[in-house]
């Protein structure tokens, strides 16, 4: 058995999104929901390049969280959603707030733009 100081250090250099989609795998996410948009475009790159994900793409970002919370709660596992910032971050918010009354995970993955100050 290795232990952590004899481990060899994978030399393959990983971005935040190859990082967040690995972690999405290793915890049984087989499925995003999502709609794209100019800030997750590098999330959606690495989606592309990973078959073991599978992507439904819906027409609004609220359709997103609530087929994810219909997604977990027949499959037992977490739903995640996949938007943009901004409008699509706040058309999020009802869908969430459902799915934490219900104790229903869903995961919602946005990236945040800020303006340069």
């Amino acid at each position: 058995m290795q232990g952590y100081a004899t481990m060899s250090l994978e030399t393959t250099a990983h971005n935040g999104a190859q990082i967040l989609l690995e972690t999405l795998i290793a915890q049984g996410v087989d499925t995003i929901f999502g709609y794209p948009g100019g800030a997750v475009l590098p999330l959606y790159d690495a989606l592309h390049a990973q078959p073991r994900i599978r992507h439904i793409l819906v027409r609004h970002e609220q359709a997103a969280v609530h087929a994810a919370e219909g997604y977990a709660r027949s499959t037992g596992k977490p739903g995640v959603v996949l938007v943009t910032s901004g409008p699509g971050m706040a058309n999020t918010t009802s869908g969430l707030l459902d799915a934490l009354c219900d104790s229903i995970p869903v995961l919602s993955a946005m990236r945040l733009a800020f303006p340069a100050l």
